[in-house]
């Protein structure tokens, strides 16, 4: 199961989550992808060391395995299991476009957080 954790507050971040959960709406309810609003759950990371700021900021999921994927690596993850959108992950995490996929995610996430910041969002 792949647990998507992400940061309701934000009205981006709520259109986004919402789209996508309707797209894997079998997948959720088959119980392979989870999607859990950090600010209901948020000591739910601290065995990660993170924190309700750090998915505010980015999106974090954790992986079958238990391991911690960050930013547009999860976007990849949620990519690769949605209908039609497989292409977008076999771009953008393509190793020679990787780095600025990670890159343009983290500039944008830095925009949205200071953005919602702003607004008073948290």
């Amino acid at each position: 199961m792949l647990t998507v954790w992400h940061n309701d507050e934000c009205p981006v971040c709520r259109a986004g989550i919402g789209r996508q959960r309707a797209k894997l709406r079998a997948l959720v309810q088959a119980g392979k992808i989870d999607f859990r609003e950090i600010n209901l759950e948020p000591e739910a990371l601290a065995a990660y060391g993170v924190g309700v700021d750090d998915v505010r900021r980015r999106l974090h999921a954790v992986d079958a395995d238990g391991r911690l994927i960050v930013g547009a690596d999860v976007a990849i993850a949620v990519w690769r299991m949605t209908s039609g959108e497989g292409w977008l992950a076999a771009l953008f995490g393509a190793p020679a476009l990787l780095p600025a996929t990670r890159f343009a995610y983290d500039r944008f996430a830095d925009l949205l957080f200071a953005w919602n910041k702003r607004a008073g969002r948290w």
